[in-house]
């Protein structure tokens, strides 16, 4: 080991590695602009596209879609509705327009059917037909045989084509369903970019106060997101990604990225301050912070991978596009960051524009000179009343926490969206002319294919008897038989919109009380279909296997946590507390978004349900996020304690020294986030709110309240574990393979508490 004030050498192949992109910085440089322009070209040329289509097989609402595209193919795909509106008259005087419209949609590829409003029989059904009252609305349900989404824009202009001569006719034509998804603006949250980027050049200019020192960590995260991003293009030509996979991408590529470059910069400038070599600095940044990183990359990504736990593709495909971006920070920060620092040289710190607020030199001790004095005394507080903080922590979360039990999942459907969408229109128009609930019909399909002949008339009767006056509908059509004669169907209209308690509860009704009724004493399988009951399935099967991936994803850092620091309370105590923080960042969501806090501010037009998917995902981020800064903290308590062999002081001191660099990180990724809540979609709204709050409160309230309180609670035995767990598990050096010696218990005891 080396001498207490002398320069640490870089060893270990992490320490060489950055050493050797400090020295040859050019030939790094170089490969990486390469790599980044021969994937961008590659993406460019062979990238596939985002659509938000997924499957649920073995689910009701599947089934009986197999069903009628079985027994009625026409009947069956993915229906949409093309609303027609004409404002000066009723739409019977257009009838010429609306019928060659009819016979062009039906021309298209992929349309099973398209049906004329004009021509479906208005009485005798208890349904508002396709034609509003006043004849001045109508609406054509057009049926794909896959869903349009995943058509492209080129099939878009070709409906587009077909609807032409209404169009020319002053016929309002709005496009609701999945087509209606399919001409929404595509997504473009280069605006949200800018201002997280701007947001973070303000804080490490007041971190750092030096233009050189700002620059890096932005160009390494930079160009580890478009890296990733170009990644996610190419796989998307495989695979189907959501088309909210590349901005869940970038915002979690700028927030790891900027970090993980940031805690690096932050010991090589204290490195540089302290007389070291520029390479040999940038070498040992790496093979100490570099650890930190590392561990931190990999926790966020076995985080995200959690997601497949779910079993729903959908949701593990995000995980994965988040995940790469993740990946490809950490390749920058540890290669692309030590050749930038190498290119700066001694000059990081030129170009000053005010004073920085970084580490100051090791050589400065446990005491940490002036511009610590504030956080040495706050860390001292914390330590002569850590029952007072860890109360007051805990009633802050808690309080936070408490809408978390009133979170109702769902599907954000289109009367969230902004009205410059054409859905938005669409479902306007419908709710205006046939009542909330004809934007989310629900098909009943009755399989009568094992049903005797003499038991027909019997199973007709019962279903058409169970669904009269049936609660929570505004409407039931008749009953009608597939052409084959084997299948009964009916159309059932909600009484509130989709999104609405009221048409979730219709569904369960419908399946689990009035169908099971309708078909007693038969053979017949009844199912309920339809895309609002395809998403009513979605939101179950994600809230009944949310616990699944939270358990996954918090053994699986707890595992990594322990493997590390070898400290089985120090991994309960990281695990427990960041789901206590996850809790109360899902308070804030159910708060703004399902209970309409602050919700009109942010653009979102009436209160909305959780999207099913927002609390998985952003369990698995923030919970891989979060071990950012607790790896980040625990590694400076344990490198204090090994050198020293104080716990308490320990603590005081890396919370003294981190305490800056993790609350300017947290700013930087917080504004990151924030920034995406200017964006049209409510779910990158959803996303963004959540994870600002998440890392928000994750690096104040937690990180510098709730752990230096625990730990200091737990003393010694923050580190203990028994012995024959401390002999199996690997040993993971996140301080580096060198330190300076002292008083501490060595690295042979660095699991057990002094004696």
């Amino acid at each position: 080991m080396s001498e207490p004030n002398a320069a640490p050498s870089a060893e270990g192949w992490l320490g060489c590695l950055g050493t050797w992109c400090a020295r040859h910085f050019v030939t790094v440089l170089v490969v990486w602009l390469a790599a980044l322009g021969g994937l961008q070209g590659l993406d460019k040329t062979f990238g596939g596209a985002f659509s938000d289509n997924f499957s649920l097989p073995g689910t009701q609402s599947v089934q009986g879609l197999d069903v009628l595209k079985a027994h009625d193919p026409q009947t069956g795909g993915t229906s949409s509705p093309v609303v027609l509106h004409d404002a000066t008259q009723p739409l019977a005087g257009v009838s010429g327009p609306v019928s060659s419209t009819v016979v062009a949609l039906r021309k298209l590829p992929h349309v099973l059917a398209a049906a004329n409003p004009l021509l479906a029989p208005a009485a005798g059904t208890q349904v508002a037909g396709p034609v509003s009252g006043d004849g001045r609305t109508a609406y054509i349900t057009v049926r794909f045989d896959t869903s349009p989404q995943l058509l492209g824009q080129e099939y878009l202009q070709g409906v587009d084509r077909a609807v032409a001569p209404l169009r020319a006719a002053a016929v309002e034509v709005e496009y609701g369903g999945p087509l209606g998804e399919l001409a929404q603006p595509q997504p473009d949250d280069r605006f949200s970019e800018f201002i997280g980027f701007a947001a973070a050049v303000v804080v490490l200019l007041a971190g750092f106060g030096s233009v050189l020192a700002a620059l890096v960590p932005l160009v390494a995260a930079l160009v580890g997101v478009l890296a990733g991003l170009a990644w996610l293009g190419l796989l998307a030509a495989a695979f189907t990604f959501s088309t909210v996979s590349p901005t869940l991408a970038t915002m979690i590529g700028l927030g790891v990225g900027i970090d993980y470059a940031l805690f690096l910069l932050t010991r090589h400038r204290q490195n540089v301050m302290g007389g070291m070599d520029v390479a040999v600095s940038a070498g040992r940044a790496v093979a100490t912070s570099g650890r930190a990183v590392l561990v931190s990359g990999c926790t966020v990504v076995v985080a995200l991978a959690g997601l497949w736990a779910c079993g729903i593709s959908f949701v593990g495909k995000l995980g994965t596009a988040a995940a790469l971006t993740a990946i490809t920070a950490v390749l920058a920060a540890l290669t692309l960051v030590p050749a930038l620092l190498g290119l700066a040289g001694r000059r990081i710190d030129r170009y000053r524009v005010c004073t920085p607020v970084a580490e100051t030199s090791p050589r400065t001790g446990l005491a940490g000179g002036k511009e610590r004095m504030g956080w040495h005394r706050y860390a001292g507080r914390v330590a002569r009343h850590p029952w007072w903080f860890l109360a007051g922590g805990i009633a802050a979360v808690g309080l936070l926490a408490v809408p978390l039990f009133s979170m109702r999942l769902g599907h954000i459907g289109d009367g969230a969206n902004p009205t410059s969408f054409t859905d938005r229109r669409a479902f306007d128009l419908m709710s205006a002319a046939f009542g909330p609930g004809s934007n989310g019909p629900l098909t009943v399909v009755v399989d009568g294919t094992p049903v005797p002949p003499g038991d027909w008339p019997t199973l007709v009767r019962q279903t058409d008897g169970a669904l009269n006056d049936l609660p929570g509908a505004a409407g039931v059509s008749p009953l009608q038989t597939t052409p084959d004669g084997d299948v009964l169907t009916a159309t059932v209209i909600p009484a509130g919109s989709p999104q609405d308690p009221s048409t979730t509860d219709l569904v369960n009704r419908l399946r689990n009380t009035v169908l099971p009724r309708a078909v007693a004493g038969t053979t017949a399988h009844p199912y309920v279909t339809g895309f609002t009951a395809v998403q009513v399935d979605f939101a179950r099967l994600l809230a009944d296997r949310l616990p699944l991936i939270i358990t996954v994803v918090v053994a699986l850092a707890f595992l990594i946590i322990l493997t590390v620091f070898h400290g089985l309370l120090v991994a309960l105590k990281a695990a427990a507390l960041n789901v206590i923080s996850i809790g109360a960042s899902y308070g804030v969501v159910v708060a703004v978004f399902q209970w309409g806090w602050g919700g009109p501010a942010l653009g979102v037009h009436g209160t909305v349900p959780i999207e099913s998917f927002v609390p998985m995902m952003m369990f698995a981020i923030v919970f891989g996020l979060s071990m950012d800064y607790e790896i980040f903290l625990l590694s400076r308590v344990h490198e204090a304690w090994l050198r020293t062999g104080d716990s308490h002081g320990s603590v005081a001191h890396a919370l003294e020294i981190t305490a800056r660099v993790i609350t300017c990180a947290a700013l930087i990724m917080t504004s990151v986030f924030a920034a995406f809540l200017i964006s049209p979609s409510v779910i990158v709204k959803m996303l963004g709110l959540g994870l600002a709050v998440s890392v928000l409160i994750d690096a104040t309230i937690v990180r510098l309240v709730l752990v230096p309180a625990t730990m200091t609670l737990l003393g010694k035995s923050n580190w203990w574990a028994p012995h024959w767990l401390d002999k199996i598990l690997p040993r993971i050096d996140t301080e580096g393979p060198t330190r300076p010696t002292g008083t501490g218990p060595g690295p042979d005891q660095r699991s057990r508490p002094e004696r």
